[in-house]
């Protein structure tokens, strides 16, 4: 698909140009509008799952939720306190509404962006696309993988403890404090274990011949091609189309401190 083939660190560079631009707009149509164009683009142009996606996505409603709700109840006196709306059962200032609605809004924005980075992009070409175009240093880089690999054993491991520590007769409990307790003592064979880890993997790469060093070769290359330029010019200019439709609309206004 379309999104996948792109190179992760100029797609990662477009997301975060269009946080920034969002983040300087205040008002309910643009990131609404621009929430939906995101979706729209991460479901046609990449292969995502729907449920998975909704998945990842409700914690950031709940919570949007919850900003909507807090942001009208406890806003300051408004400036118009005669420009009212119905919303439910309740009448309320209109410029509280807007700012509630601009916020949730805007969340939301930010959460579709980061979820079609997310859905679209493999984790260790980002990293050798990060080395490769954005030189981010090797040392650093093979870390980060190093541990990214280690996540997966390490939730094998602490199975393999709960499991030993059950044949010794430690029942497993469901009040807080004794689980608290088991998860204590988890916690230092599953440490020693990791670093026992970190080690190995650090004698296995110096011993083939890994020094850090930032000219090296690399078995997977990345490059920068004409479809990922296409995608941060159609991604910025369909932001400034939907701000405009939004000034139509008369809601456009920059973020000037309002919360």
């Amino acid at each position: 698909m379309y999104l996948h083939k792109l190179n992760p660190s100029l797609k990662a560079l477009t997301i975060i140009t269009a946080v920034i631009g969002l983040a300087l707009i205040f008002d309910p149509i643009t990131p609404l509008l621009f929430s939906i164009w995101t979706i729209t683009v991460t479901f046609l142009f990449g292969k995502v799952k729907i449920r998975s996606y909704l998945l990842f996505l409700l914690p950031f409603m709940i919570i949007s939720l919850g900003m909507l709700w807090t942001t009208i109840v406890f806003a300051d006196a408004p400036d118009h306190p005669g420009q009212t709306v119905h919303l439910l059962l309740w009448e309320l200032p209109q410029e509280d509404v807007v700012a509630a609605f601009s916020l949730v809004f805007r969340m939301f924005a930010f959460a579709t962006l980061s979820l079609l980075f997310i859905f679209t992009t493999d984790m260790v070409h980002f990293i050798l696309s990060l080395m490769q175009q954005c030189k981010l240093p090797p040392k650093l880089a093979y870390g980060v993988l190093a541990g990214y690999r280690f996540l997966p054993l390490m939730k094998g491991e602490f199975h393999q403890i709960q499991e030993a520590h059950q044949v010794r007769g430690v029942k497993r409990t469901k009040k807080v404090k004794e689980l608290m307790k088991q998860y204590r003592r988890f916690m230092i064979p599953l440490l020693a274990g990791a670093i026992r880890k970190a080690e190995r993997t650090a004698v296995a790469m110096e011993s083939k011949g890994f020094t850090g060093a930032r000219d090296r070769s690399f078995y997977r290359t990345f490059t920068i091609k004409t479809r990922d330029w296409i995608f941060l010019i159609v991604t910025l200019f369909s932001l400034v189309v939907i701000a405009y439709i939004s000034y139509l609309l008369g809601y456009f206004s920059w973020y000037h401190g309002q919360f």
